[in-house]
C-alpha cells in the first residue's frame, strides 16, 4: 500500500511513568525531612503541652521563640523547596511564587540556627567545634539565599539556581545526619563527643557534595542555555 494513503496513527500519550523520574528527586527530599520533621513536631508538641523539663530540654523552655521559629522555617524551606527540584514546576509561575515563600523561611531557619549555637546551652555531646561548624554553616546558608535573591534580581537564573541549591543541601543537614548518626549510635553506641562532631559535619559535608554535582549536571547539561563567556554565547550576541 502507498505510504501516502495509510491512516496515520495517534501518536501515545506520555504514559505515567515517563513523568515519575522528575518527581524522584523531591519524594526523595521529602523522605530526608520526615525523620527531622517529627522530631521537630514532638519539641513543639513538648513546649506547647507543658512537658517535664528536663536537662536536654531546658534550654528550649528558657528561650522557646528560637526553636519554635527553627522548626517552622526549617520545615516550610525544606518541604516547599524540596518541590523547586521538580523541572515542570520550575516552568510555571508556581515556581516564582513558591520561591517568595522559601527564601524568608530559609532567612528565619538560618537565622534562628545560629541564634541557638550561639546562645543556648551545648548539649551533653556536642563542644566547641560543633557550635562553630554550625555557626559558618548557618551564616554561609543565608548568604547563599542573599546571592540568590541578588542573582534572580538581576535575571541570572543559572547562578541563583547554584546558590539555592547550595542553601538547601545546608538545610537538609539534619536529614542526612539521621544517616549518618543512627547507624553508629546502633552498631557502636551513643557517640562521644567528637564522633558526634565528625558525624554531624559528614552529613553537612555529604549535601554540599552533591549539591555541586547537581549544579554541575545542570551546566552541562544545558539547562540554562551557555555559559556567559563560552563560545556559543559569543556567536549568538554577533549573530
Amino acid at each position: 500500500m502507498d505510504a501516502s494513503l495509510r491512516t496515520p496513527q495517534p501518536t501515545a500519550a506520555p504514559s505515567r511513568r515517563s513523568r515519575r523520574p522528575e518527581w524522584l528527586a523531591p519524594a526523595g527530599l521529602i523522605a530526608l525531612t520526615l525523620v527531622p520533621m517529627a522530631a521537630g513536631t514532638s519539641r513543639l508538641a513538648q513546649l506547647g503541652s507543658g512537658a517535664q523539663v528536663t536537662a536536654e530540654n531546658a534550654r528550649f523552655f528558657d528561650s522557646p521563640v528560637p526553636v519554635i521559629a527553627h522548626i517552622i522555617g526549617s520545615t516550610v524551606f525544606l518541604l516547599v523547596g524540596a518541590l523547586q527540584f521538580a523541572p515542570s514546576l520550575r516552568r510555571r509561575r508556581w515556581h516564582r511564587l513558591a520561591g517568595r515563600v522559601v527564601a524568608p523561611a530559609g532567612l528565619v531557619s538560618a537565622a534562628s540556627g545560629l541564634w541557638m549555637a550561639v546562645a543556648y546551652d551545648l548539649p551533653s555531646n556536642s563542644g566547641l567545634a560543633l557550635m562553630l561548624i554550625r555557626i559558618v554553616l548557618a551564616t554561609a546558608m543565608a548568604a547563599a539565599i542573599v546571592f540568590a535573591f541578588l542573582s534572580i534580581r538581576r535575571g541570572d537564573v543559572r547562578t541563583h539556581s547554584a546558590w539555592m541549591t547550595r542553601a538547601y543541601a545546608i538545610g537538609l543537614g539534619a536529614g542526612t545526619q539521621v544517616l549518618t548518626v543512627l547507624p553508629w549510635a546502633l552498631l557502636v553506641g551513643e557517640p562521644d563527643e567528637f564522633a558526634y562532631t565528625a558525624l554531624m559535619a559528614l552529613g553537612w559535608a555529604i549535601n554540599l557534595a552533591v549539591a555541586e554535582v547537581v549544579i554541575r549536571r545542570r551546566d552541562r547539561s544545558g539547562m540554562f542555555g551557555p555559559r556567559p563567556g563560552t563560545t556559543a554565547t559569543a556567536t549568538a550576541r554577533t549573530s
